[in-house]
């Protein structure tokens, strides 16, 4: 194990297995327009790296404790709740959502199950026209009241459909039905508390402001803004489903402060780096991280098979790999199902590799490249050098050359 320790706050924790994984992300950050972020990595339960560089904003370097909006990040977040859950018997997977939300049924919901809502196959994935006022798309009672009195997309008998807006609301809808407390008290007790971190949030509170991060630059493709690169080719298939699950203006707005006023577990969590490998480390080590248990064995297993979901996505266009909330991990170049996690649209996210017991969160507040801000390969990059320094790890803990050392601070 690396002899220094994160206990003391603004110190830096670089084992001497991962110095190269390291010095790529400092790498990352070096001019002031290529902003910041931090990386946090955790072997067998325990933490390895926790680093951070570069900008939080204009004016502002990235700190121990800063932390950036991730997007998508959050579904994962939600999903291992929803597991907690599941494992303690207050949610079932195979039975239907209306068991714990009566009014889920109306029109033709009555059979959808949590394990669908899971696999985002509930069909309710359109956001556009789904409530009247536009401001109510931020408040999760309106959209969720919404969404069950609305029939389903057809198409989710046939292929999963990504739920990229709605995805969270539905699970925090069912998690707050099946436990009789609000959201963001079951995020404090069945993740938060576990694991002993308190950076799980779903709408900031305004005296944990100051470590926010300011994202940049808008969301797009070349310099055309999302919502207007998707609009001209509406009348797709493919594009129409794709285009329905976002609400014009949703890109831009999410770089102001509106959605840390919000509970939209979908898209707006907040999280710092160190706080998604600690979950994603315990989902890699069979439940445990350092002496804390998240999860039984037998749900990391559970969620770690990562069966096939169909052969394609009707939102997405193009094989999904969703399962029971992750979805499989591109490490490297390559998708493998041997790792999970869940990427956040501009670059955050985490991943647990469970046959290396190994983790990586990564948070960002510079979206994408130069190319496009939608995405990147800079979590890709730094997943696949951590697999080859947990493999080269394990390799001398065999042998019985394990080198440990040290920090930076």
């Amino acid at each position: 194990m690396p002899a220094a320790s994160i206990d003391a706050p603004g110190h830096m924790l670089i084992d001497d297995r991962f110095t190269a994984v390291a010095a790529k992300f400092f790498s990352m950050f070096r001019r002031k327009s290529q902003g910041g972020g931090g990386l946090a990595v955790y072997l067998h339960g325990e933490p390895v790296l926790d680093i951070w560089a570069g900008w939080a904003d204009t004016d502002r370097r990235w700190r121990a404790d800063s932390m950036a909006l991730s997007y998508s990040t959050g579904k994962g977040v939600a999903a291992t709740i929803a597991h907690r859950l599941v494992e303690r018997a207050v949610l079932d997977l195979d039975e239907p959502v209306a068991t714990y939300w009566p009014e889920f049924a109306a029109n033709g919901k009555a059979d959808i199950t949590i394990r669908e809502v899971l696999n985002h196959r509930a069909g309710l994935q359109r956001t556009r026209g789904l409530v009247e006022n536009p401001d109510d798309l931020l408040d999760h009672d309106a959209v969720a009241a919404a969404m069950a009195a609305s029939a389903p997309d057809p198409m989710r008998l046939r292929a999963s459909g990504y739920h990229g807006l709605t995805f969270g609301t539905l699970v925090a809808e069912i998690a707050q039905r099946a436990t009789g407390r609000s959201f963001l008290e079951v995020v404090r007790n069945e993740l938060a508390e576990p694991l002993g971190d308190n950076d799980f949030w779903f709408g900031v509170p305004e005296h944990q402001r100051h470590r926010l991060t300011q994202l940049a630059p808008r969301l797009g493709v070349a310099g055309v803004p999302f919502d207007t690169l998707i609009a001209p080719f509406a009348a797709v298939r493919i594009v129409r489903s794709a285009r329905s699950a976002i609400y014009d203006g949703w890109a831009d707005m999410t770089l102001g402060r509106r959605p840390y006023d919000a509970m939209m577990p979908g898209w707006n969590g907040v999280f710092t780096a160190r706080s998604l490998a600690k979950m994603y480390g315990a989902i890699a080590n069979d439940g445990m991280v350092g002496h804390r248990r998240l999860l039984r064995p037998e749900t990391t297993r559970r969620i770690a098979e990562m069966p096939p979901n169909g052969r394609y996505d009707y939102v997405l266009g193009a094989a999904p790999h969703f399962a029971l909330g992750y979805h499989r991990a591109i490490v490297g170049a390559k998708l493998t199902r041997h790792a999970l996690g869940h990427f956040g649209i501009g670059g955050s996210g985490g991943i647990a590799v469970p046959r290396l017991g190994l983790s990586i969160g990564f948070v960002t507040n510079h979206l994408g490249n130069h190319a496009m801000s939608l995405g990147d390969a800079r979590l890709p990059m730094l997943a696949a050098m951590s697999e080859r320094a947990a493999c080269s790890a394990d390799t001398d803990s065999a042998s019985g050359h394990l080198d440990t050392t040290a920090a930076a601070s």
